[in-house]
């Protein structure tokens, strides 16, 4: 007899159930209300950044520049307003500029086929170097008085929920209708199982890997206006740290291949989860910092490697577009 077929996304959230009932138990001070609910907070940007980075991978790409599209338009509204310019204005040009830098992505990235990892690594440095030497004038920027009407995104709670948590529901349940409910979302999936297959059939392959670049600039710019009003500030030199790896961390571990075409919203929410709580346990544990970046480093390389085998490539779709 077969064995029925146990997928990644159910191994990954039975592996958090089991360190959820684990830390209740046996860690002091974790199965408390305010510590879940800092948990849910704090884990909301990275889940709404593994939102933007899953449209991408599953249309087999990778974004490394989304920290940096987190910090610098955020980072921009808040300058411009300090500055003396109307809240509507920063706020235009933030989106133009996360709008244009999704659209230089995807462009290298479908139009000059340059693959994605590279295209990413090269124009986040750009983007968090165009922040530090002509936006920015210190590494963190203040919230300003005129900006609290917009507050609400990331400060307060509704039924007791977070805010940002209640932003990462929101953008899981439109990236959930986008891939799930719409024509674009189904070429995107198309692209990420077989790009040249999904061209012969006539899908316009190159604006929807454009789009998908697009996408995940305006989540990240979103994600960056969240943190922004939930701390009061920017520190735009959050692009040296290593989100961007809890990102991806978040995304493989949560069961979306890295082969493309596969995984859904749930995966980066269990993901998320996981991460959260790994996180949140080795901090109540005293974790040094240091050591957290091992953990995590461990669990990615384990995980890249079980994705290679759960959604291995083979000749056909091993084209251009890989990362």
């Amino acid at each position: 007899m077969k064995l029925p077929q146990i997928s990644q996304q159910t191994i990954v959230f039975t592996i958090f159930v089991l360190m959820f009932a684990g830390f209740s138990l046996f860690l002091t001070g974790f199965l408390t209300a305010g510590n879940l609910l800092g948990l849910l907070q704090n884990v909301a940007i990275l889940g709404i950044l593994g939102l933007g980075m899953a449209i991408v991978v599953i249309g087999r790409g990778i974004d490394i520049s989304m920290v940096a599209v987190l910090a610098v338009p955020a980072g921009l509204v808040l300058q411009l307003v300090q500055d003396g310019h109307s809240a509507p204005m920063a706020f235009l040009a933030a989106l133009a500029l996360a709008l244009a830098f999704g659209l230089v992505n995807g462009w290298l990235v479908a139009y000059a086929e340059v693959p994605s990892l590279f295209t990413t690594l090269a124009s986040g440095l750009f983007l968090a170097g165009l922040g530090q030497v002509a936006f920015f004038r210190l590494d963190i920027v203040q919230w300003s008085p005129q900006l609290d009407r917009f507050a609400w995104v990331g400060r307060g709670t509704l039924l007791g929920v977070p805010m940002p948590v209640i932003m990462f529901g929101v953008v899981a349940a439109a990236v959930s209708f986008f891939l799930r409910r719409t024509r674009l979302g189904t070429y995107v999936y198309a692209i990420g199982d077989n790009p040249f297959g999904a061209r012969v059939t006539g899908i316009p392959t190159r604006p929807v890997i454009v789009l998908q670049y697009v996408l995940a600039a305006l989540i990240g710019a979103f994600a960056g206006m969240v943190m922004a009003a939930s701390v009061n500030s920017m520190p735009t030199r959050i692009y040296n740290s290593t989100l961007i790896y809890d990102v991806i961390l978040v995304v493989v571990l949560g069961g979306i291949g890295l082969s493309g075409g596969r995984g859904g919203v749930v995966n980066v929410v269990i993901g998320t989860l996981l991460i959260g709580t790994l996180l949140n346990g080795m901090t109540i544990l005293d974790v040094s910092y240091s050591a957290q970046n091992l953990v995590k480093g461990v669990i990615l390389l384990i995980a890249i490697l079980i994705d290679s085998f759960i959604n291995p490539r083979n000749e056909e779709t091993a084209q251009q577009g890989d990362i």
